[in-house]
Formats: C-alpha cells, structure tokens, sequence
C-alpha cells in the first residue's frame, strides 16, 4: 500500500515522539540534556510545520530531531530502540468519542490509551446530541470543540458526529478497534451487538476501565468547581 509524504511524515514524527516519551531526561548529564531539549525543539517545529501543511520542512525538523537523539544513543547516553515506519504506518484505527466540552486530563488520558493503540479518530458529539442527553445547551460550541481536539498532537483525524445516527460515522470510520470512556453509557456488548446490525462484525469493542484523577479530571467537576469559586468572590469592583 502506497503512503503520501505526509502521512510518512506523521509516522516518523511519532516514532520520535515515543522515543522521547520514553526517556526520563533527569537522568542526563547537563550537556546531554542540552541535546535532549534541542531534539525537542525540533520535533515541536516538525509537528509545527505539519500542521501547517509544509510535510517537507517538517521532515527536515524531525530528521534532525531523530539525529540528535541518534547521537545520544550511539555515545551511550540513552538506551532506546526505533519502532519501524512500516509498523507505525499501518498501525490499526481506533475511534474513540465524547462531547469534549471543556478539555482536561481525563481526556488527554483517554486519547493517549487510544494512540497507544492505533491512529486514533475522534468524533466529537454535536451540539444537538448534548442537549437531548445531558438536557442543557453545550458548553462550547460544536466547532471549536472539534478544533480544540483535532489540535490535540496524539489525534489523527477529529470529525463532528451525525445529529440522528450515532453509529454513521463509525461506518464511515471502519474502524479497527472502539475505546470506550468508563463513563459512556453503552456497553462494549451493546455497541458491538449494534455494529453487528450495520454489518460491521470485525470491530473490537473495549472500555477503559478506570477513570484517573480528581474531580477537576472531568466536565462536570471543572463545572462545579467555577460554580463554587464564583459565589464565594466578591463582585468586581466597576472603579476605574
């Protein structure tokens, strides 16, 4: 199967990124993590420069990203191994979906598990659909949901969902494997009993089982806590 630069780019870009996402820096001498940071800079220019749709200017960045680290390892300072393109080029889909109202930990934790998988897909709900299931209007609006996510670095392609059919994008998506939030209200049985009506019989369905953090790790307790901060602040004063 043929790859466009760009999604080779992304590939290399993130087998850099699981490098360095492997490597405790406070363990480098003062020199080695100079060098450290600097492969860091460059990698943040590489997904700068993707973002930005120059695919060749990116590969430059995450070619001397991968150079610096290379070094380091070859002088035996980090100790790491490079995941082949091809693995990370053909990794599986994996769709993951929520409201995304205020974005927080919880769901960096949830995208992340996603991207630990696969290429992950994200559908971000619409505004309808959080009004007919959480009986309130949204937070954020739909659209700068959806960018907010798609911002988001472990995200491959982020989409709104369709207003009357939850299971449309899913068809759309095909994907491999579904990530369930341990809070979302269908079960891994329920959905795949459904995808099964939709002929779509191969998906493997799993739930993240446990929820990390405080309150402040979910919407609503973000919500709650502003809602506390406000009644106890004083109103602002209207002198100039």
């Amino acid at each position: 199967m043929g790859y466009g630069l760009e999604e080779r780019v992304r590939a290399y870009i993130m087998n850099v990124e699981k490098a360095v996402n492997l490597i405790d820096s406070s363990r480098l001498d003062k020199e080695s993590k100079e060098v450290f940071e600097l492969a860091k800079a460059y990698l943040s220019d590489a997904n700068y420069y993707l973002d930005k749709g120059d695919a060749s200017t990116s590969l430059a960045c995450v070619a001397y990203a991968e150079g610096l680290l290379d070094a380091l390892r070859k002088l035996g300072r980090l100790s790491f191994e490079w995941e082949p393109l091809t693995r990370l080029l053909s990794r599986p889909k994996v769709l993951i979906a929520g409201s995304f109202e205020i974005l927080h930990p919880g769901h960096i934790h949830l995208i992340r598990e996603a991207w630990e998988l696969g290429k992950v897909y994200v559908i971000v709900a619409r505004d309808q659909s959080i009004r007919r299931f959480k009986r309130r209007e949204p937070i954020v609006p739909e659209d700068q949901r959806l960018r907010v996510v798609e911002s988001v670095k472990y995200v491959h392609k982020a989409i709104l969902g369709d207003e009357s059919d939850f299971l449309k994008p899913v068809l759309d998506i095909k994907p491999d494997i579904i990530l369930l939030g341990p809070d979302q209200w269908i079960t891994p049985e329920e959905l795949k009993g459904e995808l099964e009506k939709r002929n779509l019989r191969d998906v493997k369905v799993i739930r993240l089982q446990e929820r990390i953090g405080d309150e402040l790790y979910s919407t609503s307790g973000i919500v709650r806590r502003v809602c506390s901060v406000c009644k106890g602040s004083e109103a602002p004063s209207t002198r100039s």
